[in-house]
This record gives structure tokens, C-alpha cells and sequence, in this order.
């Protein structure tokens, strides 16, 4: 026992400087202060309840006819039969296990509690590679806006003390012939966090069977899509609400979900750090990786905004003190204007003083400038992130993750034809032919470029809406519409244009869903990434195609009078006498502003309807809990409460609406210098909608690893490379910036600039005495001037110039800013060097713990082998588990 404990001492000298605060337990969520009542323990209230199945019966079944009652007697036997195989393999398999019944009204909801014991944590622990510590690392972890705050000595309002922060880790994967290595080992309850413990509760239940393994009637997964269980989830640990005596209360005791809420969920905190270390300890990294990044890049829309707020002040200025603007206002009848449409009249440029003016606002110089600066911002934003996902990656222990292992989908385990055996593991696996498969990829992607074509379809049909909108307008001779006609019909084809594009965008979800899943994608990271694509595409066009036509189309292909261009007998539309950049930064308003708006309504009141509609499903009747020891009870268990949570529909949604914000703010931000601020706001408000989501509406989902944002960062980066080229185009072919640079650099002043752009229409096409102009830079017989050409030139010129500029520096931040850095590099070297020592077969051990754990891996493995030869199969089944490493 001595010497024992005598290379204890030593080894951890040598390798495991133990943390200066001996009471910090690794998995302990309370490390200072003593713990609220658990309420998530069986009723010995000592066992905790690590995963919670549940399922619904008919009390008293409607009576229906008699083909009908067959097939739902079959049904429900198949359903009894197979939850019973499943759960009798669970308690073979060594979970603990605990049943609640409730009655409410006409159903009995039944509750299965499981719990792992200390030795298949361990067993699991080893299979999944779970990370344990090793040492508490003493670094600081420091902010860069807080640390340039302090040195300017000036008041952090965003910093905010979170009690109970998770401490750091350095970590190795677990060998439980190690365990003495390993910090806090010495209290089996706390060493694995509640966090592993889900994860390794969800393992079992993936990869347990229920029938016959040929037939893919293996996992949780689908148990649950065939409905034969409810719901199956992890407990949040205990209620959010603070407690009720907050004057006495000490911050230390609170839970981690209160914790969450109250420095996190709630409003008052819009303007308080994340605490995401907290999160990542209660929802994993792949949720907590979500909101790093949305606070991150919410962050950094702060100097976009401020920037675009100053270039927006820059175009009030101009409405001022622009020469051309005074111009146009004062210009009195000088510009007869040729009619708009076939019965339209002739018209005054200087009744559109206004909105010339407005146009201004948009379409300036300072443009120019904040193009190029949002193009550099998009990539010094994604550089940046690419920093911050590496510190996170490696603080939260997944820097290195890669899922080798990732087990089919139970989807395509049910349903692909045939098996074939695993090189590397030798299991007989299920197999879905690659050529079948290309095969439905290539149809797939058809039916969506097929609902492609149907958004150009409504696209032309918004566009001829416009058109005889204002015709119609122009024939009710009421003079005030007739003046707004054009302003009119733009605004009312964009709002219904936004009706139409969120239509469309849940047919293509739908739809998007229903393909992948037809696609037999063998993994769910390959299902999640043709899903994400897919959808990604369709919507892409879907909300950038009116703003794309507005841009790059509207007004290009008119003509002149006496040879307009039609679109079904009807002429094409062209852009007011103050330009197309003042319709797009209208487009984008409406479209991004507005979709913005719904969704945030849609995520405040759908929770809560579908909450409340949850609880009034459960509270059909009266509710009262079967138990022989005692009577019915009032104060619901954990399980109900949770039960009648919400389920977490996962990160797609959040990510898109994101993704499709950042395309709005760098894509076509050239035409609307306030989108920046627009997102700002709007991203405030998402992270608060989001977390109290999370904290309040949902069930806890079960922990999922990740290293980053996965295809979303191809994506975000495909978008900032667009970016450039489309504000290029922007500001060569849309702006008026470069024809009055030109104008000025010839004229020497922007005096007559009006008049320049106008043309005179031919003699033959006027059929009255009056003379009338149109715009455009063509001669009295409609042929190109040699200032069009010029101009043309310039414009090239201006492409070329402004993407290579562009791209240039965005390589040279690329090249200054490191993807991971130096800090980190040596921590991660650091950590290697300890786990090599510490998993050393030449160190010294407690050989009692040692040949304790030992024993205990080698009952499980007994109990695991005669799960396999001894219990009773289903014909055609093999074996759960194939043969693995010797512990």
C-alpha cells in the first residue's frame, strides 16, 4: 500500500502538476458550492438518469372495423414485441433500468429510465474515444475586445462574472487500464460529465438490436421513425427558472440550465458575452460551435454597420449639395420625356426630383469605397473565424475529431437491398449499389433544377405583373397613381415576390428532404451535406434571382423609341430616369428585412403554440402516475416536464437564414449600405430567440461533436469570392459612379451632366411636334455613341481592376492571418506530449484500481459475449457487437 501510493506521488510529479483547487471535479457542473436537490435519479435517489425512453398506449381504443382493428392489433403487437426484445438486450447489455407509468385521460404514457454503470461507461468510453483530463490548464482565457477595452481604460459593459465556469482541460482519449492518469479519478460519479454519459447512452441504443439485423431493425433511430417509441432523450438538469428566495440565493448553486438563462437566454443579456463554455458543457460543441460563430460574426457586423451608417449620412449629404440632382429639380420642362409605356404620355424629368434624390442615398462614390471594403471584410471575417474555430476546436477537445467509425443511417440500414462485409471491421454491413445510386443523385438533382426553373417562371411572371400593373395604373386617369405607377408596381412585385419566394422555399425543403433520403446516402454526414447543397442552391436562386435581374438585367435590353424590345407583345422593362440601384436597394429591403421579420415572429410564436399545443395534447385528461408504493401525485417528474418539451429540430434552418443574410450583406451590399445594420439588429434579436429556444422550448438534445461549422464554411466562402465580382459588375454597370467620373474628368464639372445622359429620340418614331428624350447615350438615328463605347471600355477596365485589387489583398490577409495560431499550436503539442506520457506502458500503477477495473471490463465483456451466443435471436440476426480489442 505504500509503495503504492509512494509512485502515485511520483508519477504525478513528474507528469500531472494536479490544479491548485483540489475541490474542482472534472464532470462536477457545481464545483464551489454545495448542489440543488437532483431530481434526475431513480426513486433509490442515488442512481442517475442518464437517457429516457418513452411511448404511448390507448387505454381504451377506439372501436374500429374489423379489417382496420386487425391491422392496428398487428401493429401494436409488432410494436410490444419489438420494444421488448429492444429493452430486454439493453438490461443484458448491463443498463440499469426503471419504468413510470402515467394515466392521463385515454393514454398511459409509459417512461423507461436507463443509467450505465460504472463499468460500461468505461467499455463505451474506450470504443467512442471520449476525451478525459489529464491536467487543468492555468492559461487565461483572454478576449481581444476586452483586453483592448482594458488598455484604453475604458468600462467593459459586454463583460459579465458567469458563476461555475467549466474548467480546461488537458486531455487524452480513455484507457481504463490508465485511469490513475487521468484527473479525478478517484470519484466515479463526477468523472464522466453528464454530457459523456449521453453520449454514451446514445451509442448503446444506436447500435443495439430488435430484430433482424438484415432487415436494418437495428437503433433508437428507428424505433422512433416507426413510432414504436415516442421520444427518447437526455434529462435537462432540473427546471430554468431561478429559484424563488433570490435575495439568499449564491449564484455558485444554481444549475447549469438556470446558469444558461439567466446569464445567457434572457433579453437583458443582448449586450453580455456568450458564455460558451457553459454551453458547450450542457449542449455539446456542435451546438456551441453555432453560436461562437453567430456571435462572431455578429461581432464583426458592428464596424460593417458603422461604416454603412457613414456612408448612408455621405448620400444624405450629397441630396444636398449634388450639382446634377439641383439640376434635374430646376430643369422646370426642359426634359420632355419620351412615354414609358404604348398609351403612356410624355412626361417632365423634374417630377422625379425626389426620387432621383433618394437614389442618391445608394448610388454614390462612398460605394466604391465600401465594396471594396465589405469584399476585404468577407474574407477578414472568414480568416478570423478560421483563428477562432481552431482555439475553440482545441479548448473544447475536438480539434482532431474525425467520425472513422460513423455508422450507417438506420434509414439506409432498413432499406438497402443487399450486404456486404466490411474490410476493415469484417461486419457484414448493408449496401445500396453505387450505379442505383448515381442513378437517383443525377434524377435528384433534376426534379431541383426542375423547381429552378419554376422560380425563373414566377420570376418572368412578377415582371410581366409589373408591367401591366402599370398600364393598368396609366388607363384609371387618376393623377396621383398615374405619377406613382412605376414606384407602385416595384413595390408591390417585390412584397410579392416575397410571398412567392417563401412559398417556394418550404416546397423545396419538403421536397429537398424527401430526395436525399431517396438517394440512399449511406452516412448521415453525406446526407446532411446533399441536403444542405441541394436546399443551399434552390435558394440561392430563389432569393437572389429578383435582385440578380434588378442588377444585372432590368433595363439592358429595352432598345429605344421606334425599336423597343418586347417579352410577349409587351415591352421590356427598363430602370427609372434615377437608375436601378435605387429598385435593387429596394428589392433587397423588402426581401431581406422582411424575410427577416417573419422568420424572428415565426420563431418567437411557432415555440410557443407548438408548446402549448404539446402540454394540451399531454393534459387531456387527468393525470395521475401508477405506482404500487404510493398514491397519485401532483408535482410532475422530470421525465413528464421534459416529455412535453419540444423537439430540437437541429441547426439547418439557423445556419441558412444566416448564410442567406451574409450573401445579402456582400453580394449586393454596392446597392444598400444599411444592410449591415439591418443584420445587426436582426442578429441580436436571432441570438436571444435561439438560446432561450434551446434553454426553454426544447428537449436537451444529445451531445454531437464537431470541429467546425462543416460545408457551411465552403459556402460562406463560395459567397465572399462572388461577392467580389458582383459588386464589380454593380458598381461598373449599375452605378452612375463611373459615367460621372467620366463626365467630370472631360467637362472638368459636373454642370450639364443631365443632359448628357439623355438622347433625343429619332425624327421618324415622333409623331408630334414635341420633342422628347430618353436615356441612353445614342445618336439621333439610335446608334451608339463614341461616349458609350469609351464608357464601355472603362467599364471592362474597371472589372478587371477592381476583382484582381481585390482578390490580391484578400490573399495577402489570407497569407498574414494563420489558420491556427502559434499559442495554440504549442498547446496542442503540449497536450500530445502529455497523453504519449501518460498512456506510457512503463509507468508505474495502482495495481488494486487496476485489476479492480479490469475485473469489472472482463464481467462485461462475458456479459456482452453471451448477449451475442445466448440470447435469443430473431432468425436471420447476427450478433450486436463484433469482436473488439482486448481492454
Amino acid at each position: 500500500m505504500m509503495k503504492r501510493k509512494k509512485n502515485l506521488v511520483a508519477d504525478n510529479a513528474t507528469l500531472i502538476a494536479l490544479s491548485n483547487q483540489p475541490e474542482q471535479t472534472y464532470g462536477s457542473m457545481k464545483m464551489h458550492a454545495a448542489p440543488q436537490e437532483n431530481m434526475n435519479v431513480f426513486s433509490d435517489g442515488v442512481t442517475r438518469i442518464d437517457f429516457v425512453l418513452v411511448w404511448e398506449d390507448s387505454v381504451n381504443p377506439l372501436k374500429l372495423a374489423e379489417s382496420d382493428e386487425e391491422a392496428a392489433s398487428s401493429s401494436r403487437d409488432t410494436h410490444r414485441k419489438w420494444r421488448t426484445e429492444f429493452l430486454s438486450r439493453l438490461q443484458t447489455a448491463g443498463l440499469h433500468q426503471e419504468t413510470k407509468e402515467v394515466v392521463q385521460g385515454k393514454t398511459k404514457t409509459t417512461f423507461v429510465l436507463l443509467s450505465a454503470p460504472w463499468n460500461i461507461l468505461c467499455y463505451y468510453a474506450e470504443e467512442i474515444s471520449l476525451r478525459v483530463p489529464l491536467q487543468v490548464v492555468t492559461t487565461p482565457i483572454s478576449i481581444w475586445s476586452e483586453n483592448v477595452l482594458n488598455k484604453l481604460h475604458i468600462p467593459n459593459i459586454m463583460a459579465q462574472d458567469v458563476p461555475n465556469l467549466p474548467p480546461d482541460y488537458y486531455t487524452c482519449q480513455f484507457r481504463p487500464n490508465k485511469l490513475e492518469r487521468f484527473l479525478g479519478h478517484e470519484n466515479k460519479d463526477t468523472f464522466f460529465k453528464p454530457t459523456q454519459r449521453h453520449q454514451i447512452l446514445y451509442e448503446i441504443l444506436a447500435r443495439t438490436p430488435y430484430g433482424a439485423l438484415k432487415e436494418g431493425e437495428v437503433g433508437i433511430g428507428r424505433l422512433v421513425s416507426e413510432k414504436v417509441f415516442s421520444a427518447a432523450f437526455p434529462l435537462h438538469e432540473g427546471p430554468f427558472e431561478m429559484p424563488t428566495t433570490p435575495l439568499t440565493l449564491d449564484p455558485q448553486s444554481l444549475n447549469m440550465r438556470q446558469i444558461l438563462y439567466h446569464y445567457w437566454a434572457r433579453w437583458a443579456c443582448w449586450r453580455k458575452y456568450q458564455p460558451m463554455d457553459h454551453i458547450r458543457e450542457y449542449f455539446g460543441e456542435k451546438i456551441a460551435l453555432y453560436f461562437a460563430w453567430l456571435g462572431f460574426y455578429t461581432g464583426w457586423l458592428l464596424p460593417a454597420a458603422v461604416v454603412g451608417l457613414i456612408i448612408f449620412f455621405f448620400g444624405v449629404w450629397l441630396m444636398v449639395t449634388d450639382v446634377p440632382a439641383e439640376e434635374l429639380c430646376s430643369s422646370g420642362d426642359a426634359f420632355v420625356m419620351c412615354p414609358l409605356c404604348n398609351i403612356c404620355s410624355h412626361w417632365n424629368l423634374s417630377s422625379i426630383c425626389y426620387t432621383y434624390k433618394a437614389g442618391l442615398l445608394f448610388d454614390n462614390g462612398g460605394t466604391v469605397f465600401f465594396s471594396i471594403f465589405m469584399s476585404l471584410w468577407a474574407v477578414t471575417f472568414l480568416e478570423y473565424w478560421k483563428r477562432t474555430n481552431s482555439i475553440l476546436a482545441h479548448r473544447w477537445d475536438c480539434s482532431e475529431f474525425e467520425d472513422i467509425e460513423e455508422r450507417p443511417r438506420p434509414e439506409f440500414t432498413a432499406l438497402a437491398p443487399n450486404t456486404v462485409r466490411n474490410p476493415v471491421t469484417g461486419a457484414e454491413e448493408p449496401h445500396f449499389p453505387e450505379r442505383q445510386r448515381l442513378r437517383r443523385t443525377l434524377t435528384g438533382n433534376m426534379v431541383i433544377i426542375v423547381m429552378i426553373s419554376m422560380v425563373l417562371i414566377f420570376l418572368m411572371a412578377i415582371i410581366l405583373y409589373r408591367t401591366i400593373l402599370s398600364i393598368i395604373i396609366y388607363r384609371s386617369q387618376n393623377a396621383f397613381f398615374i405619377f406613382s405607377a412605376g414606384r407602385i408596381a416595384s413595390l408591390t412585385g417585390s412584397m410579392l415576390n416575397l410571398v412567392v419566394i417563401l412559398l417556394l422555399s418550404r416546397l423545396c425543403t419538403y421536397l429537398a428532404k424527401i430526395l436525399t433520403q431517396w438517394e440512399m446516402h449511406r452516412t448521415q454526414t453525406k446526407y446532411e451535406d446533399a441536403f444542405i447543397l441541394k436546399v443551399f442552391v434552390f435558394q440561392f436562386v430563389n432569393f437572389y434571382s429578383s435582385p440578380v435581374y434588378i442588377a444585372f438585367f432590368k433595363g439592358r435590353f429595352v432598345g429605344y423609341p421606334g425599336n423597343y424590345s418586347t417579352l410577349l407583345g409587351i415591352r421590356n422593362e427598363d430602370c427609372g430616369s434615377s437608375g436601378c440601384l435605387i429598385e435593387l436597394a429596394q428589392e433587397l429591403l423588402v426581401i431581406m428585412v422582411g424575410k427577416q421579420v417573419i422568420s424572428n415572429i415565426q420563431e418567437f410564436i411557432m415555440p410557443k403554440l407548438k408548446g402549448w399545443w404539446q402540454k394540451r395534447k399531454l393534459k387531456a385528461g387527468p393525470s395521475r402516475e401508477v405506482d404500487d408504493e404510493s398514491d397519485s401525485k401532483m408535482v410532475l417528474g422530470p421525465w413528464e416536464t421534459n416529455y412535453r418539451l419540444l423537439v430540437c429540430e437541429g441547426l439547418f434552418d439557423e445556419y441558412l437564414e444566416m448564410v442567406l443574410q451574409f450573401g445579402f450583406i456582400t453580394i449586393f451590399v454596392a446597392a444598400c449600405p444599411l444592410a449591415p445594420l439591418f443584420a445587426l439588429i436582426n442578429n441580436w434579436v436571432e441570438v436571444r430567440l435561439d438560446a432561450q429556444k434551446f434553454v426553454c422550448e426544447y428537449r436537451r438534445p444529445v451531445v454531437e461533436r464537431a470541429q467546425d461549422i462543416g460545408i457551411w464554411l465552403t459556402i460562406l466562402q463560395f459567397i465572399s469570392y462572388l461577392a467580389v465580382f458582383s459588386n464589380a459588375f454593380l458598381i461598373a454597370f449599375t452605378s452612375d459612379f463611373l459615367p460621372r467620373l467620366y463626365y467630370r474628368y472631360n467637362e472638368g464639372s459636373m454642370s450639364g451632366y443631365i443632359n448628357f445622359t439623355l438622347s433625343v429620340a429619332p425624327n421618324n418614331w415622333t409623331q408630334s411636334q414635341t420633342t422628347c428624350r430618353y436615356r441612353g447615350l445614342r445618336d439621333e438615328k439610335g446608334k451608339h455613341t463614341l461616349d458609350y463605347f469609351h464608357l464601355l471600355a472603362i467599364r471592362l477596365s474597371f472589372v478587371i481592376i477592381f476583382e484582381h485589387v481585390v482578390l490580391l489583398i484578400g490573399r495577402i490577409i489570407d497569407w498574414m492571418v494563420p489558420d491556427i495560431p502559434e499559442e495554440v499550436e504549442i498547446k496542442i503539442k503540449r497536450e500530445y506530449y502529455m497523453a504519449k506520457e501518460a498512456l506510457a506502458e512503463n509507468q508505474s500503477f495502482s495495481k488494486s484500481i487496476l485489476d479492480d477495473v479490469q475485473r469489472q471490463n472482463s464481467e462485461l465483456r462475458h456479459r456482452v459475449l453471451s448477449q451475442m451466443y445466448q440470447s435469443p435471436c430473431p432468425s436471420g440476426t447476427s450478433p450486436v457487437l463484433e469482436d473488439k480489442p482486448p481492454l
